[in-house]
Formats: C-alpha cells, structure tokens, sequence
C-alpha cells in the first residue's frame, strides 16, 4: 500500500569564524553565515525515501522560511522527493519552534499524511521541540529520537527503536498515522548526481503564506514560547584564562592550572 510521507526540513545558517550581530543584538548579521540543509532533517529525508522506495509512495518536503529555504528544498527534491512546499509569512520572521511547530502543522494537515519524519533536533538552535510540539498540535501518536525504522505499509504499522539514555534502547510498535523524530546515524543519506540536481528545478514547489493556511499573525504569535531580546558573548568571569602562544606553550600552561586547581 503506497505511503504518504511528509518531512518538515530546516535550513540551517552556521556561524563563520569571526561575526557581527545586527544594530539592536537581536540577530547575527546574514553577511557572517552559511546556510545548508539540517543534517538531522538529511536523516529523516533519507528514510522517508527508503519507505516510499520499498512500498510505493509519495515523500513532500516541507519548509517553514524566507528564500533563504528554497535551496534546502531544492536539496530535498535532488535527493528524490516528489515536491515540496514553503511557507512563508512576515509574521514569521524570528518565529520559534513553537510557533514553527504551529504553522507547519496546518500546511501537514493539508497533505494528510500517513507518516511524518522530523529530524530529532535543528543544528542552529538544538531544542528537540519541534517535531514532538508538531505531533500535539496534529494529536499524532509519536516516538522522539528514533535510531531503527520498520513499516508494515499493508497492516499501517511500525516497528521502531528509540534511543534512551545510558546506552539503552526501546523498541516499540505503533499505527499509522504517526510522527517520529529521526536520530543521526539510522541510515547513511544519500548524495544527489548532478542530473538529479538540475531536474529538481523542475518538480512543483509551492510557496504558500498564513492566508492559505487559514491562519493569522495573532495566531502565530499566540504559539511562540519565546523571542530572542539581545545576543551577546558569555562575560569572561574572574577564574577564565585566555590561553595564546605555540600548542607547547598552552599545552605548558594548561598542564600548570591543572596542579594549581586540583591540589
């Protein structure tokens, strides 16, 4: 029985060596970032193609963000998604994940998919919130940090195994439809031909706003958790040390404060 599998991915910026935040602190200056698709979302992408590949089926790529997204899409749709879909709004500008959990659950519900895979966590922000905040806003039975995947697509159930602390494991049996958070490492993604990356631009990728959604700024900013108010660097307290010279030389001087601080 072919599946319907909808993936929410995220395009991540990550800091260059030296930054410059952006008058008022609120934000890195976009001048200093560089941006890629979520390597958790690579995961859970990967699966979601391996389900569709072995049982029949369709995999959509959602993405809530500016233009700036379309280049993690189009990554997706290389990679062998069949479409994808953006939404953007300018209500969502510094949206957090539970407000992004909410908007993305609309444009879900609007697929109406029999499995959702969410990376387990964004690489940028690293909060774990927003896949399983996606599963109660949609009422999904979920599993969070999932590191073994089996469908039975005639019966509509899986078999997963999640990761628990201290090296434990549980595996578990659920029905569809259902929302999982994939862990890094239960498959290895693959990497998309240079045809495969030109023929992406051909295949549908919507772009869609609040209004299509059925959903207003009031509502978007209901859902949000937080803001971001100032960022700045961690203050260098009385005990920090900032370490120059040769690696012999700092390595000389860590080896000193170790005595000094465990005797």
């Amino acid at each position: 029985m072919p599946t319907k599998i909808v993936v929410p991915v995220k395009q991540v910026a990550a800091l260059d060596e030296d930054f410059e935040l952006e008058e008022g602190d609120a934000a890195v200056d976009a001048d200093f970032l560089d941006w890629s698709l979520n390597e958790w979302d690579r995961y859970s992408l990967e699966a979601a193609l391996q389900l569709t590949e072995a049982d029949g089926g369709e995999v959509v790529a959602l993405s809530v963000g500016d233009e700036q997204a379309e280049e993690g899409l189009l990554a997706c749709l290389a990679a062998g998604a069949g479409r994808a879909v953006r939404i953007w709004d300018e209500a969502l500008e510094g949206a957090d994940a539970l407000a992004v959990a909410r908007v993305l659950a609309d444009a879900v519900r609007r697929e109406e998919p029999d499995l959702v895979l969410c990376g387990v966590q964004s690489s940028d922000m690293v909060n774990s919130a927003t896949g399983v905040a996606l599963a109660a806003h949609l009422g999904l039975r979920h599993v969070a940090v999932v590191r073994g995947l089996q469908l039975d697509a005639a019966a509509r159930q899986l078999v997963v195994e999640r990761e628990l602390e201290g090296g434990l494991s549980e595996t578990l049996a659920l029905a569809l439809p259902a929302l999982l958070t994939v862990q890094t490492g239960i498959n290895e993604p693959r990497y998309a031909t240079l045809r495969a990356i030109k023929q992406a631009r051909e295949k549908p990728l919507d772009v869609v706003d609040l209004d299509v959604l059925g959903l207003s700024a009031e509502q978007v900013g209901a859902s949000s958790g937080a803001r971001v108010r100032r960022l700045a660097p961690p203050p260098v307290g009385d005990s920090a040390e900032l370490l120059n010279g040769s690696s012999e030389d700092v390595a000389a001087r860590i080896a000193a404060l170790v005595k000094e601080r465990v005797a």
